[in-house]
């Protein structure tokens, strides 16, 4: 109720201090006078005027005009007085460039915006209300704290401007929208009279569950900081100037008379609410609505009014500076024999309690707050320290605050997004309202977008984390491997096995009949077309890629070149039967084996083309499948792997031809029948290969070549040496010239 009046004696009590003190404009007294503004800029502007030009109103009498002002709480009176009297360089303690006279020993707003968006940031409140004040306060202060907050991707719901003069009505209107709003945090940043309507209202209603954030001009009012207003705004947090404890500034507020020349009936008025008295005043009737009347013996000095408490001033401090600071002004005047007062930002001294005080260019001294909170102890309401704000070196500014309960509300206009989805903007609505749309497969959340995972990633199921691709090739273990592993080493060991028999029996009529010799090559390049499937099993490298085409087509068309061999056997011993005939006796072994070594030098120049300009090489396909990554062996040159294929595919047709010319050979000539039989299935399986291998996904093209090899080789092994087998192994005594000559 008498901070004003307090502020007043604090100026009166720096000025006789400085009246007293020897290091300071030594012989030259200050003088004084104090008018009321009522906290209008009209009543301000008024007494601003009245003031510098040393007279009252009604010219009845004259004052010497003033040298400095020290006015005013509020920001719209203090830029009233500054724009008035900056051309009569009067200098203002209370934007430089705009009047540069105008100085403030209470830091700027801007700072106390910044101090306010700190403090939103440290607790994570991103979804907030703000109320302001209809006056210059108010209304800069918003400005720069959504300026600052802005910067933090924080959202405003709503701003309402609230002032003491205002109707009920428009503090209702008011009310409502912060009932219908879902922020659970809202900044107050109005003076103390123009919230306090509202507060009553709030209370009234019973609106609770929502964290207030105060500007310094309410958070430590004493008026509005009752158990009464606890019950909605408990808890409040703001900024306010440091606190200063002045202990000499008791004995001059107890030493205050009844009975003072200057403002007589204000000063008796209080002397009369403290103590409860009225004080007798000879030649005077009392107007007093008191009963009692004040003894002469009653002394303020054993008030507990909290107008007394001098150990937590923090206005009032910075009143004790300015006039300090004025002084220090005049000081370099007097004594440096200087025509007017220099401006003040030159002023840089250190105060009777070790502070130091200076102004910036921008006539503001070092920001510096106190983080205040309410909290209700032993029925009153407490002003709890919890931390402080202030300038860094740098230029920076920092926030510390003291461990405070993990029970901190939360103020968001939409929930996090759960893990694995990112947000998606509302249209019309603000940035921090949105919703939570889920990423797609093979990609994760950061927070505002989903992001894809690297080629060899993908994303787990929460889509969180990018975890490596499943690595896909055909191994040993697995059921198809198993069964190719088992396949090849069958055939590769029945191949071994009738050769064992055929070199065992090669005196035999059977064996002497089917070409010995070219018969153990093709058992030779059989065991070699069953073990190539084993090299397509594992895990690719450079040497198994090339081993595994190179060798599947080398092996086959010595394969197939040695069926060319016995099939032009067959064909040249029915020439052998027509009379006259050489041909036949001229195709002996030698010639034989010149038919598969330049069969096989064919593919052998092709694939060592082929290995000489485009290798295979281990490659890793991804294409297939979006979570595996298929390891296979890419053929390098597409054309020389198919032309490998189309030259065995070639000797195959020559074959099936001859064989299918000598099909109707006499009986003792059948063998041309068996051939024709194993390179159907041979021509066949390729022909069926070629769309299954290109449509195949991933591990299936490596199996379906694999069984290509496998089908073909056992095609070729059990048409032609399966009856062979069959009369030496069961029907021994079908073994002889005459019976094979039959058959």
């Amino acid at each position: 109720m008498w901070v004003a009046f307090r502020w007043t004696q604090m100026m009166i009590f720096a000025i006789e201090e400085i009246n007293k003190d020897p290091t300071i404009l030594l012989n030259v007294t200050l003088g004084y006078r104090i008018l009321d503004s009522c906290s209008s800029p009209t009543n301000t502007l008024r007494a601003a005027l009245t003031l510098v030009g040393g007279q009252e109103e009604n010219n009845s009498t004259c004052f010497p005009a003033v040298s400095a002002i020290v006015a005013e709480a509020g920001s719209s009176q203090s830029i009233a007085v500054a724009s008035t009297v900056g051309p009569f360089q009067v200098p203002v303690v209370r934007n430089k460039a705009k009047y540069p006279t105008f100085f403030r020993t209470i830091p700027s707003d801007y700072y106390q915006a910044k101090a306010l968006a700190a403090l939103v940031k440290r607790f994570g409140w991103e979804w907030i209300g703000a109320l302001q004040s209809d006056n210059d306060y108010g209304l800069n202060g918003i400005r720069a704290f959504k300026e600052e907050v802005t910067k933090l991707g924080v959202c405003i719901a709503f701003v309402g401007t609230i002032k003491r003069t205002y109707s009920v009505d428009k503090t209702l209107r008011v009310l409502e929208m912060i009932k219908k709003s879902t922020v659970k945090v809202i900044l107050a940043f109005t003076a103390e009279g123009d919230f306090y309507p509202l507060m009553k209202e709030v209370v009234k209603q019973n609106i609770t569950g929502i964290q207030w954030i105060a500007s310094e001009a309410w958070i430590t009012s004493s008026r509005l900081s009752t158990p009464e207003m606890f019950q909605a705004f408990g808890g409040a947090l703001g900024f306010v100037m440091p606190k200063m404890a002045v202990p000499n500034l008791k004995p001059f507020l107890t030493s205050i008379s009844p009975h003072a020349d200057s403002g007589a009936v204000f000063v008796r008025t209080f002397w009369e609410i403290i103590m409860g008295c009225t004080p007798h005043l000879s030649g005077e009737n009392s107007t007093s609505s008191l009963d009692g009347m004040c003894t002469g013996d009653e002394t303020l000095s054993d008030s507990q009014d909290p107008f007394f408490d001098v150990t937590e001033l923090r206005v009032s401090y910075n009143v004790y500076n300015a006039i300090y600071a004025i002084a220090h002004a005049l000081h370099r005047v007097v004594f440096l024999w200087l025509t007017r007062i220099p401006p003040l930002q030159r002023v840089h001294f250190v105060n009777t309690f070790g502070d130091s005080i200076f102004f910036d260019e921008n006539g503001d001294p070092p920001a510096s707050y106190e983080v205040i909170n309410w909290q209700l102890r032993d029925g009153e309401v407490h002003h709890v320290s919890l931390g402080h704000f202030a300038s860094a070196v740098n230029g920076d500014y920092k926030l510390i605050l003291a461990p405070m309960s993990p029970q901190i509300p939360t103020s968001v206009c939409s929930e996090v997004c759960p893990v694995g989805t990112r947000k998606a903007q509302i249209k019309g609505k603000p940035i921090c309202c949105f919703e939570c749309i889920s990423c797609a497969e093979g990609s994760i959340a950061n927070m505002t977008d989903c992001v894809p995972c690297p080629v060899k990633f993908w994303s787990n199921d929460k889509k969180d984390e990018c975890i490596p691709k499943t690595v896909e090739y055909l191994t040993y273990s697995e059921p198809m491997g198993i069964i190719i592993t088992v396949l090849s080493l069958l055939g590769a060991s029945l191949s071994l096995t009738t050769m064992v028999i055929f070199i065992k029996n090669k005196q035999t009529p059977v064996i002497k009949a089917s070409n010995v010799e070219l018969s153990c090559f093709l058992l030779l390049s059989l065991v070699l077309c069953f073990l190539c499937p084993l090299t397509f099993i594992g895990t690719p490298t450079v040497w198994t890629c090339m081993l595994r085409h190179t060798a599947f087509g080398l092996t086959f068309a010595v394969c197939i070149s040695c069926v060319l061999g016995k099939t032009i056997v067959v064909v040249l011993a029915f020439k052998a039967t027509t009379p006259g005939s050489k041909v036949a006796r001229q195709f002996g072994p030698k010639q034989q084996r010149i038919i598969v070594c330049a069969c096989t030098f064919i593919q052998v120049v092709i694939i060592i083309l082929w290995l000489t300009l485009n290798p295979p090489y281990p490659d890793m396909v991804f294409q297939h499948s979006t979570k595996k990554i298929l390891l296979e062996c890419n053929t390098g040159s597409e054309a020389a792997f198919y032309a490998v294929l189309s030259y065995i595919g070639f000797l195959a047709v020559i074959c099936l031809v001859l064989a299918f010319i000598a099909r109707k050979l006499p009986d003792n000539f059948n063998e041309a029948k068996f051939i024709t039989f194993s390179l159907l299935i041979f021509c066949a399986v390729w022909i069926s290969f070629i769309p299954a291998y290109v449509s195949s996904p991933g591990k299936f093209t490596t199996a379906v070549e694999t069984f290509a090899i496998l089908s073909s080789a056992f095609g070729l092994f059990i048409c032609i040496f399966a009856p062979k087998c069959y009369i030496i192994l069961i029907k021994p005594e079908r073994n002889t010239k005459r019976l094979v000559a039959k058959h």
